[in-house]
């Protein structure tokens, strides 16, 4: 199954690239299997596990971790953001 990952504002730094098109294995089913499987490529990858209140979106909706992904998706990860 191949995905487009997105990654904005912080994480896009400190991954050093802000999409990737990966073809994932069986087990990865879900975005926050998805996270973890990215986050276990280690060094800069590793702050998809250490950012807190991580938002994910699957083709520009807001999603939790254990939403299924399928063929196709855009996901998109970025730390949380404030306003004022």
């Amino acid at each position: 199954m191949e995905v487009k990952i997105l990654f904005f504002a912080g994480l896009r730094e400190a991954i050093g690239a802000g999409s990737e098109s990966l073809a994932l294995p069986a087990n990865v089913a879900t975005v926050g299997a998805l996270r973890d499987h990215l986050a276990a490529r280690g060094e800069a990858w590793s702050v998809l596990a250490t950012t807190k209140n991580l938002r994910a979106a699957v083709n520009q909706q807001m999603v939790d971790a254990d939403t299924s992904i399928k063929a196709g998706d855009e996901i998109a990860f970025f730390p949380p953001v404030t306003g004022g």
